[in-house]
């Protein structure tokens, strides 16, 4: 009965550290993208600011209601400006 729970975890923690790497890997890979140069427009401009808004409200300085009110606000003001950006002008 042990050997088996022993066997659940290590299968448990290899899949993790497996999803870990993946979600590295990922992150590198949009890194690499936004890193590669300036923003050729407002979206991408937007992009790499919503990414470094992400960055900064998973630390602990942004734990501050008043910046994590600050974040979500500017983060909802850039989906919506970039949305008006790419819908039609009539």
């Amino acid at each position: 009965m042990q050997a088996q729970r022993d066997t659940d975890e290590r299968r448990q923690q290899s899949s993790v550290r497996a999803d870990q790497h993946a979600l590295r890997e990922n992150q590198a890979s949009l890194e690499k993208f936004l890193f590669s140069g300036p923003a050729i427009d407002w979206i991408q401009a937007a992009e790499k600011a919503t990414y470094v808004l992400r960055l900064f409200a998973a630390t602990g300085e942004a734990q501050d209601l008043r910046y994590q009110q600050m974040i979500e606000d500017t983060l909802q003001d850039l989906q919506r400006l970039t949305a008006e950006t790419k819908e039609p002008k009539a």
